[in-house]
């Protein structure tokens, strides 16, 4: 799978507060098999990343909200942890950044409490996704169909419940984008 992936350009929304291991061990999946993962938040410089409830790596930001466009990414992968999944829903250009690569078909990959900013940007109705147990209600209530399991693929929707599931989660991501770049 080594440089698979080459030439593709993958976002990854985040904000203060994301779960660290769901944004590192993604990125670092998408870089092994060739393609430029790039950080997108809501400000420049850094965001601080958190091991559950402490204060882990600050992770350097590629690009703001306002600068990225969707036309220029293959996939966008969402981190949880509750603060950044909190915060980043109530951004409208992170709004809009997944409402526009949900309909350009492109992969969406959420992990844990992701799921918000696709709730907000109104994109769960009629999809099936795992994720935290504690969001099931959210996802239930704005149309989805929530499933237990260590991850959820509806057409380009990937989803996963935690840090534990990143190995299928990653699994998932690179299959969808080798699929797409076959297909491009």
């Amino acid at each position: 799978m080594a440089e698979s992936l080459k030439g593709l350009s993958v976002a990854i929304l985040a904000v203060d507060g994301f779960e660290q291991a769901e944004l590192l061990e993604p990125r670092k999946a998408l870089q092994a098999a060739g393609a430029r993962a790039v950080v997108v938040s809501a400000k420049t410089g850094k965001i601080q990343g958190f091991q559950h409830t402490d204060k882990g790596e600050q992770v350097d930001v590629d690009l703001t909200f306002a600068e990225a466009d969707p036309v220029h990414f293959a996939a966008v992968v969402l981190p949880g942890g509750v603060v950044n999944a909190d915060e980043i829903r109530v951004h409208p250009k992170a709004r809009d950044f997944v409402k526009r690569m949900q309909e350009a078909g492109k992969p969406t990959a959420v992990i844990c409490h992701g799921g918000w900013l696709l709730i907000s940007a109104d994109l769960v109705r009629g999809r099936t996704m795992t994720s935290w147990p504690s969001l099931q209600d959210d996802l239930r209530n704005a149309g989805a169909t929530w499933e237990d399991k260590e991850v959820v693929v509806d057409k380009n929707l990937i989803s996963s419940r935690k840090p534990d599931d990143i190995p299928a989660f990653n699994r998932e991501l690179l299959k969808q984008l080798e699929a797409a770049q076959q297909a491009a």
